[in-house]
């Protein structure tokens, strides 16, 4: 049960609360964890807008951070003694989603596990949610594990916290 556990990582602290589970369930059924990382359009342009006029290669840099994440999340498994490897893929041909979904039938995994911050409403409308494409297209079991903001606001009862939408000059502000 669960011996081949793919694990899709950014970096962030809601892909960091996905590991700690992946890590948690392959010490309890003796399996292995696969991280992946995605290098993608919508990165690549987010990367590009934080570095308006510097020339530097882009395409690069992200790859040296997605190697950075890959590396700390490979530290983090090994340090648990669970059997664990590492891909990472750049892609311009489909979306975060469909390369995790690909990456699981071609390994084959048994079991995705990735975090997700639990928006809804607009929130969820207007950013998407890889996590829920994930959810609707894989071939197999998927555990999103809520970032830890959205998991004790749930815990407590409480409502989450509106989100504001403004719109200045005409373009769309999400906070």
């Amino acid at each position: 049960m669960y011996q081949r556990i793919l694990v899709p990582v950014d970096g962030s602290t809601t892909s960091k609360r996905g590991l700690q589970e992946a890590i948690r369930l392959a010490a309890l059924t003796g399996g292995r964890i696969r991280l992946l990382h995605v290098v993608d359009e919508l990165s690549f342009a987010l990367a590009m807008n934080g570095y308006v006029g510097y020339a530097g290669n882009w395409m690069e840099d992200l790859q040296k951070d997605g190697a950075r994440v890959l590396a700390d999340a490979l530290a983090e498994v090994k340090a648990a003694g669970i059997a664990v490897d590492t891909v990472q893929h750049d892609n311009f041909g489909g979306t975060v989603h469909e390369t995790i979904t690909a990456e699981a039938i071609n390994w084959p995994a048994d079991l995705i596990v990735l975090g997700t911050h639990g928006r809804r409403g607009v929130g969820r409308l207007v950013l998407g949610s890889s996590a829920e494409n994930v959810l609707r297209y894989a071939t197999v079991p998927v555990l999103l594990v809520r970032a830890p903001e959205a998991a004790k606001a749930a815990a407590a009862g409480e409502a989450a916290a509106p989100l504001r939408v403004s719109l200045p000059t005409a373009a769309l502000a999400i906070e």
